[in-house]
Protein backbone atom coordinates (compact mmCIF):
# COMPACT_ATOMS: atom_id res chain seq x y z
CA UNK A 1 0.00 0.00 0.00
CA UNK A 2 1.44 3.54 -0.75
CA UNK A 3 0.00 6.01 1.46
CA UNK A 4 -1.11 10.15 0.57
CA UNK A 5 -1.61 12.10 3.46
CA UNK A 6 -2.82 15.37 3.31
CA UNK A 7 -2.76 18.80 5.16
CA UNK A 8 -4.74 21.85 4.02
CA UNK A 9 -2.98 24.66 5.31
CA UNK A 10 -3.46 28.58 5.55
CA UNK A 11 -1.62 30.66 7.73
CA UNK A 12 0.02 27.63 9.87
CA UNK A 13 2.99 29.04 10.55
CA UNK A 14 2.90 28.30 14.16
CA UNK A 15 2.18 24.25 14.04
CA UNK A 16 2.99 23.31 10.65
CA UNK A 17 6.07 22.34 11.95
CA UNK A 18 5.53 20.74 14.87
CA UNK A 19 2.27 18.62 13.01
CA UNK A 20 4.66 17.39 10.23
CA UNK A 21 6.71 16.20 12.56
CA UNK A 22 4.30 14.29 14.50
CA UNK A 23 2.76 12.97 11.12
CA UNK A 24 6.64 11.75 9.40
CA UNK A 25 7.14 10.03 12.68
CA UNK A 26 4.08 8.14 12.76
CA UNK A 27 4.74 6.88 9.13
CA UNK A 28 7.96 6.24 9.59
CA UNK A 29 7.23 4.01 12.79
CA UNK A 30 4.40 1.58 10.24
CA UNK A 31 7.22 0.77 7.52
CA UNK A 32 4.64 0.77 4.84
CA UNK A 33 5.51 -1.55 1.77
CA UNK A 34 5.16 0.55 -0.93
CA UNK A 35 5.87 3.74 1.01
CA UNK A 36 3.98 7.17 1.76
CA UNK A 37 3.68 10.90 0.68
CA UNK A 38 2.89 13.92 2.99
CA UNK A 39 1.26 16.63 0.85
CA UNK A 40 0.57 20.24 2.12
CA UNK A 41 -1.82 21.34 0.33
CA UNK A 42 -1.09 25.77 1.22
CA UNK A 43 -4.04 27.95 0.42
CA UNK A 44 -1.97 30.88 -0.62
CA UNK A 45 -0.35 31.50 3.17
CA UNK A 46 0.11 34.82 3.53
CA UNK A 47 2.64 34.01 6.27
CA UNK A 48 5.88 31.66 6.40
CA UNK A 49 3.88 28.52 6.00
CA UNK A 50 5.11 28.07 2.28
CA UNK A 51 8.81 28.69 3.34
CA UNK A 52 8.40 26.41 6.58
CA UNK A 53 7.75 23.28 4.80
CA UNK A 54 10.20 23.97 1.41
CA UNK A 55 12.87 23.80 4.46
CA UNK A 56 11.67 20.64 6.03
CA UNK A 57 12.16 19.06 2.58
CA UNK A 58 15.37 18.08 2.99
CA UNK A 59 14.43 16.34 6.47
CA UNK A 60 11.74 14.98 5.58
CA UNK A 61 12.29 13.92 1.99
CA UNK A 62 8.69 12.32 0.99
CA UNK A 63 7.05 15.57 2.04
CA UNK A 64 5.80 17.84 -1.22
CA UNK A 65 4.68 21.52 -0.66
CA UNK A 66 1.28 21.79 -3.25
CA UNK A 67 0.84 25.71 -4.06
CA UNK A 68 -2.58 26.96 -4.38
CA UNK A 69 -5.43 29.83 -4.93
CA UNK A 70 -7.43 30.60 -1.82
CA UNK A 71 -10.57 29.50 -2.50
CA UNK A 72 -11.30 27.82 0.74
CA UNK A 73 -10.36 24.09 2.91
CA UNK A 74 -12.37 22.33 0.08
CA UNK A 75 -10.80 23.58 -2.33
CA UNK A 76 -7.36 22.35 -1.02
CA UNK A 77 -8.53 18.88 -0.15
CA UNK A 78 -10.41 18.58 -3.54
CA UNK A 79 -6.99 19.61 -5.14
CA UNK A 80 -4.41 17.24 -2.66
CA UNK A 81 -6.65 14.49 -3.06
CA UNK A 82 -6.74 14.55 -6.92
CA UNK A 83 -2.89 15.40 -6.86
CA UNK A 84 -2.04 12.10 -4.62
CA UNK A 85 -0.36 9.28 -5.85
CA UNK A 86 -1.11 7.01 -2.83
CA UNK A 87 -3.91 3.82 -3.34
CA UNK A 88 -5.27 4.94 0.10
CA UNK A 89 -5.83 8.65 0.62
CA UNK A 90 -6.08 10.98 3.70
CA UNK A 91 -6.67 14.25 5.28
CA UNK A 92 -5.65 15.63 8.21
CA UNK A 93 -6.53 19.09 10.05
CA UNK A 94 -3.08 21.30 10.21
CA UNK A 95 -3.68 21.22 14.09
CA UNK A 96 -3.38 17.25 14.23
CA UNK A 97 -6.49 17.51 16.54
CA UNK A 98 -6.89 13.99 15.57
CA UNK A 99 -3.80 12.15 16.65
CA UNK A 100 -2.24 10.43 13.22
CA UNK A 101 -1.84 7.04 15.23
CA UNK A 102 -5.78 6.85 14.81
CA UNK A 103 -5.15 5.96 11.19
CA UNK A 104 -4.00 2.08 12.92
CA UNK A 105 -7.76 1.56 13.33
CA UNK A 106 -8.58 2.80 9.62
CA UNK A 107 -6.28 0.24 8.06
CA UNK A 108 -8.47 -2.70 9.27
CA UNK A 109 -11.44 -1.40 7.18
CA UNK A 110 -10.18 -1.15 4.17
CA UNK A 111 -8.52 -4.74 4.31
CA UNK A 112 -12.10 -6.13 4.64
CA UNK A 113 -13.08 -3.79 2.07
CA UNK A 114 -14.27 -0.55 2.51
CA UNK A 115 -14.26 1.90 0.16
CA UNK A 116 -13.92 5.28 2.94
CA UNK A 117 -13.64 5.11 6.48
CA UNK A 118 -14.14 8.22 8.39
CA UNK A 119 -13.65 9.29 12.11
CA UNK A 120 -15.92 10.60 15.07
CA UNK A 121 -15.75 12.48 17.99
CA UNK A 122 -20.10 11.51 18.85
CA UNK A 123 -20.72 8.26 20.49
CA UNK A 124 -23.86 8.19 18.94
CA UNK A 125 -22.09 7.02 15.99
CA UNK A 126 -19.52 4.83 17.69
CA UNK A 127 -18.92 3.28 20.75
CA UNK A 128 -16.13 5.21 22.34
CA UNK A 129 -16.29 8.11 20.55
CA UNK A 130 -15.77 11.38 22.72
CA UNK A 131 -14.15 15.52 23.08
CA UNK A 132 -11.29 15.91 25.57
CA UNK A 133 -13.44 19.02 26.66
CA UNK A 134 -16.57 21.17 25.49
CA UNK A 135 -16.58 24.11 22.49
CA UNK A 136 -17.33 27.22 22.95
CA UNK A 137 -20.76 27.96 23.56
CA UNK A 138 -21.57 29.05 20.22
CA UNK A 139 -20.28 26.28 18.69
CA UNK A 140 -21.82 23.93 20.68
CA UNK A 141 -24.80 25.23 19.89
CA UNK A 142 -24.46 26.10 16.37
CA UNK A 143 -23.10 22.34 15.98
CA UNK A 144 -26.43 20.69 17.05
CA UNK A 145 -28.79 23.15 15.00
CA UNK A 146 -26.81 22.27 11.92
CA UNK A 147 -26.45 18.61 12.32
CA UNK A 148 -30.16 18.71 12.58
CA UNK A 149 -30.14 20.26 9.19
CA UNK A 150 -26.90 17.76 7.88
CA UNK A 151 -29.20 15.27 8.68
CA UNK A 152 -32.69 16.02 7.25
CA UNK A 153 -30.74 17.49 4.13
CA UNK A 154 -27.42 16.34 3.28
CA UNK A 155 -25.93 12.85 5.29
CA UNK A 156 -28.96 11.04 7.06
CA UNK A 157 -26.85 8.45 9.48
CA UNK A 158 -23.59 10.28 10.30
CA UNK A 159 -23.94 12.44 13.40
CA UNK A 160 -20.42 14.00 12.85
CA UNK A 161 -19.67 14.92 8.94
CA UNK A 162 -17.62 17.46 9.68
CA UNK A 163 -14.06 16.02 11.88
CA UNK A 164 -10.95 16.55 9.66
CA UNK A 165 -9.64 12.85 9.34
CA UNK A 166 -10.71 11.21 6.70
CA UNK A 167 -9.42 8.20 4.55
CA UNK A 168 -10.68 6.65 1.06
CA UNK A 169 -9.43 4.33 -2.04
CA UNK A 170 -8.13 6.14 -4.67
CA UNK A 171 -10.83 5.45 -6.78
CA UNK A 172 -13.55 6.74 -4.09
CA UNK A 173 -10.74 9.99 -4.20
CA UNK A 174 -11.21 10.71 -7.99
CA UNK A 175 -14.83 9.74 -8.06
CA UNK A 176 -15.96 12.28 -5.28
CA UNK A 177 -13.50 14.81 -5.64
CA UNK A 178 -13.40 15.19 -9.26
CA UNK A 179 -17.22 16.26 -8.89
CA UNK A 180 -17.01 18.32 -5.80
CA UNK A 181 -18.34 21.64 -5.98
CA UNK A 182 -18.14 23.38 -2.32
CA UNK A 183 -15.08 24.80 -1.48
CA UNK A 184 -15.69 25.89 2.46
CA UNK A 185 -16.52 24.01 5.57
CA UNK A 186 -19.53 22.19 4.36
CA UNK A 187 -16.96 20.13 1.90
CA UNK A 188 -17.07 17.23 4.17
CA UNK A 189 -21.18 16.97 4.14
CA UNK A 190 -21.02 17.16 0.08
CA UNK A 191 -18.19 14.45 -0.06
CA UNK A 192 -20.17 11.79 2.13
CA UNK A 193 -23.70 12.79 0.63
CA UNK A 194 -22.30 11.78 -2.98
CA UNK A 195 -20.28 8.48 -1.55
CA UNK A 196 -23.24 7.45 -0.57
CA UNK A 197 -25.18 8.25 -3.49
CA UNK A 198 -22.54 6.43 -5.41
CA UNK A 199 -22.71 2.85 -3.25
CA UNK A 200 -19.20 3.62 -1.50
CA UNK A 201 -18.83 1.60 1.98
CA UNK A 202 -18.26 4.12 4.66
CA UNK A 203 -16.64 2.69 8.14
CA UNK A 204 -16.48 5.10 11.03
CA UNK A 205 -13.95 4.79 13.76
CA UNK A 206 -14.02 6.43 16.92
CA UNK A 207 -11.62 9.10 18.28
CA UNK A 208 -10.84 11.02 21.53
CA UNK A 209 -10.66 14.76 19.67
CA UNK A 210 -9.21 17.60 21.36
CA UNK A 211 -9.82 21.32 20.85
CA UNK A 212 -7.62 23.73 19.61
CA UNK A 213 -8.84 27.16 21.14
CA UNK A 214 -6.35 28.46 18.05
CA UNK A 215 -9.09 27.08 15.77
CA UNK A 216 -10.47 29.37 12.63
CA UNK A 217 -13.69 27.97 12.55
CA UNK A 218 -16.18 31.27 13.07
CA UNK A 219 -19.46 31.64 13.65
CA UNK A 220 -19.76 33.05 10.23
CA UNK A 221 -18.43 28.96 8.61
CA UNK A 222 -21.41 27.66 10.79
CA UNK A 223 -24.00 29.90 8.94
CA UNK A 224 -22.09 29.53 5.92
CA UNK A 225 -22.20 25.21 6.23
CA UNK A 226 -26.17 25.78 7.39
CA UNK A 227 -26.67 27.26 4.21
CA UNK A 228 -24.20 24.93 1.81
CA UNK A 229 -26.17 22.28 2.98
CA UNK A 230 -29.36 23.77 0.76
CA UNK A 231 -27.24 24.16 -2.05
CA UNK A 232 -25.69 20.44 -2.03
CA UNK A 233 -29.26 19.25 -1.88
CA UNK A 234 -30.36 21.58 -5.04
CA UNK A 235 -27.11 20.69 -6.98
CA UNK A 236 -28.49 17.13 -6.01
CA UNK A 237 -32.10 17.89 -7.65
CA UNK A 238 -30.32 19.36 -10.90
CA UNK A 239 -27.52 16.96 -11.68
CA UNK A 240 -24.78 19.34 -11.22
CA UNK A 241 -22.92 16.48 -10.02
CA UNK A 242 -23.51 14.28 -13.01
CA UNK A 243 -24.78 11.21 -11.50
Amino acid sequence: MYLSWIIPSYNEERRIEKTLHEVDAYLRSKNFSEGYEIIVANSASRDKTAEIVEGLIIEIPRLRLLNLENKGKGWAVKKGMLDAKGDIRLFSDADNSTAPNYFDAMLPFFEKGYDIVISSRNSKDVVGASRDIKEPWYREIMGRMGNMVIQIFGVWGIQDTQNGFKAMTAKAAKDIFSRALMYDFSFDIEMLALAKKMGYKIAIIPIQWKFDPDSKVTLKDYIQVFLDVFRIRWNFITNKYEL
